[in-house]
């Protein structure tokens, strides 16, 4: 038997020493060193040896089956393909250029609006977006069962508490602990049940405004907006005002500007008219006054409530307020 494996050992070496792929070198190692090979098969037949030749038989068959098993490896090491070689780093090359992040193009449109009526006078408020319905509702003049309150999809927490429908709740915060005159804005997120599309999203920001003083005209407010407009949008910009109601103002209007998408020609942002919406206002209704204790008799006042995705889309032509909030780099990136 120690003929047949100093045999099986040769054929083995000089075997390896002919292969040359992955494939061939596999088909060795199971026909050698596998379980059923012929290493293997000699091992079993150990037990029909005299027991006196077992253990010199059992040491040359373990120094062939290393060696074997050694050179099959070592051979498998050079046939592997080695890591890819990378060219050296050329120290010379500039530096890559770094990017730095910046303010999300909401909160940029809010900075602007925020700065053009710091400019005349208006202080800026911010206030809780889990509201009561007194305030969110009945202070604004939304009683019960008044049919004004199905223009709002409101999420309700309990049967007191909501998320604001608007910042609107602010101002009457604002007047139960501020004799008149007041003159600010209320930014903020909002919530609404609705459906969400390239033209309505169930969260977004609105901005309020409220100026409040004795004399107060629909004129002034109509100045204090047009110079918003002009400002914001550019001094060519066209406008119209278009009555309206809400539960709040009386009169009311809503503003509308040109379709900056389509210039006018309709689409589906402006619903085919070629104008959008931007903004809703109007004088504070009496009744308001009543709910905060300042008497209408004396004092007027206007308020006006704008959304800042719409806002910003018109501004760089966006056509789907989904956008803002798509978290994309290519589209942030951009402004």
């Amino acid at each position: 038997m120690l003929s047949e494996i100093d045999h099986i050992r040769g054929r083995a070496e000089s075997e390896l020493a002919s292969l040359s792929t992955i494939d061939q070198l596999e088909e060795f190692r199971i026909r050698y060193l596998g379980r059923k090979g012929l290493i293997a098969s000699l091992f079993e037949r150990l037990s029909d040896l005299p027991p006196a030749e077992r253990p010199e038989v059992g040491k040359r068959l373990n120094e062939m089956r290393n060696h074997v098993r050694s050179a099959y490896e070592q051979k498998l090491t050079a046939m592997r393909p080695g890591p890819e070689k990378k060219p050296p780093t050329d120290l010379t090359l500039p530096g890559r250029r770094r990017f730095l992040g910046s303010k999300h193009i909401l909160t940029q449109t809010l900075d602007e609006i925020k700065t053009i009526f710091g400019s005349i006078g208006f202080s800026v408020v911010e206030g809780p977006e889990i509201e009561d319905d007194y305030h969110n509702f009945e202070a604004l003049n939304f009683p019960k069962d008044h049919p004004a309150r199905d223009m709002q999809d409101t999420f309700f927490l309990s049967k007191t508490a909501l998320l604001r429908t608007h910042t609107s709740p602010m101002q009457i915060r604002v007047m139960e602990n501020q004799p008149p005159p007041v003159r600010m804005i209320i930014p903020g997120k909002v919530y609404r049940n609705e459906a969400i599309s390239a033209r309505s999203l169930c969260v977004f920001h609105q901005v309020e405004g409220l100026y409040v003083s004795k004399g107060v005209s629909f004129g002034e407010l109509k100045g204090t907006l047009v110079s918003f407009i002009k400002q914001f949008y550019g001094s060519e910009t066209r406008y119209k005002f278009r009555p309206t109601f809400f539960p709040f103002t009386e009169p009311s209007a809503d503003i509308y500007i040109g379709c900056f998408i389509c210039g006018g020609k309709g689409c589906r942002m402006c619903k085919k008219s070629g104008w959008l919406e931007i903004l809703g206002c109007g004088m504070v209704d009496p009744n308001v006054f009543r709910y905060v204790g300042y008497d209408a008799e004396v004092y007027t006042g206007y308020a006006f409530g704008m959304g800042i995705e719409r806002i910003a889309a018109l501004r760089y032509g966006i056509d789907d307020l989904r956008l803002f909030y798509e978290n994309d780099v290519r589209f942030l990136s951009q402004f």
